[in-house]
């Protein structure tokens, strides 16, 4: 016990440091963690809040036959299968051009990651503009034939989600395109000597040297670009949808949902539940890429 006493004096104005970010912590971290539990017991409005009902896993059984949240966890992983793909593909792409650049590769990297710090909000209006029936974009495919007319995308049932995803590969492809450059000054200007003296071309050594040894970078994204996907909220409030996303609930999400549930319905045990469970699927599909990519990739 004195030794106890005698660590934790010597390390005294470590703790004094660390307390402020352990009080916010417990406050704003863990505190409404264990609430959200608690409330997934009850259901519990703003409204009355001393109207509550214990009503045990009744919250959860809604929620795992609720239609609407099936949907809208529909409607994020067809959206971040589109947007992985274009995001991850054209950063490699970029990244790939860039580390070959001879002249100006500073002045690219910094336009391509330009739109990265752009809030959200502006780069979503900005999108919603330039694709919309009287955009820049529909306005040329009508005008060289592609198109007959414009189309109004975020009244389609299955266009607003891969339009959303374009936009978003627009804003975040600058991330890609700076882990994947990073990646590339770690392979071993040897494999691509030793491959060049056997015959082989620029094709497959970026097939079988390039690609192979941006695994581990291209594991972390997938694992990123997934847990950030699956809390999409901003992109879809801010070009207009209501909290449920649509007349055909074709740009719904997860996180809108609660949303909906919680301020809308002011039903906050059931929205808690939702939110729970959103995590628990989260971490199930981390998981799963955890045990399905080769261990050397991670």
């Amino acid at each position: 016990m004195k030794r106890l006493g005698q660590r934790i004096w010597r390390y005294a104005w470590g703790y004094v440091f660390v307390t402020p970010w352990l009080l916010l912590y417990l406050a704003f971290g863990l505190y409404p963690l264990l609430l959200s539990f608690y409330l997934t017991y009850f259901t519990y409005s703003f409204v009355r809040p001393e109207d509550y009902v214990f009503v045990g896993i009744g919250n959860w059984i809604q929620g795992l036959l609720d239609p609407l949240f099936w949907k809208s966890l529909f409607n994020i992983l067809y959206n971040q299968g589109i947007f992985i793909l274009l995001k991850n593909g054209l950063g490699l792409i970029s990244a790939v051009l860039l580390f070959k650049a001879t002249y100006f590769s500073r002045l690219f990297r910094t336009i391509y990651f330009m739109p990265v710090v752009v809030s959200i909000v502006v780069l979503m209006t900005i999108g919603e503009f330039v694709t919309g029936p009287n955009g820049p974009v529909q306005t040329l495919l009508v005008r060289y034939g592609p198109l007959d007319a414009p189309v109004f995308w975020k009244f389609d049932r299955w266009l607003p989600m891969p339009v959303i995803a374009i936009i978003n590969t627009w804003k975040w492809f600058g991330i890609s395109t700076v882990i994947l450059l990073a990646g590339l000054y770690t392979i071993d200007p040897q494999l691509y000597e030793a491959a060049a003296i056997d015959g082989a071309s620029g094709w497959e050594q970026f097939r079988y040297i390039t690609v192979p040894q941006l695994q581990p970078q291209f594991f972390f994204l997938l694992v990123v670009d997934l847990i950030f996907g699956l809390q999409m909220f901003a992109e879809v409030f801010t070009i207009g949808y209501d909290v449920y996303g649509g007349i055909y609930n074709q740009a719904l999400t997860p996180v809108l949902y609660l949303y909906a549930q919680a301020f809308d319905r002011s039903n906050i045990g059931y929205a808690s539940t939702l939110g729970l469970l959103l995590a628990l699927i989260i971490a199930l599909l981390t998981v799963i890429q955890f045990k399905f990519f080769p261990r050397e990739a991670r």
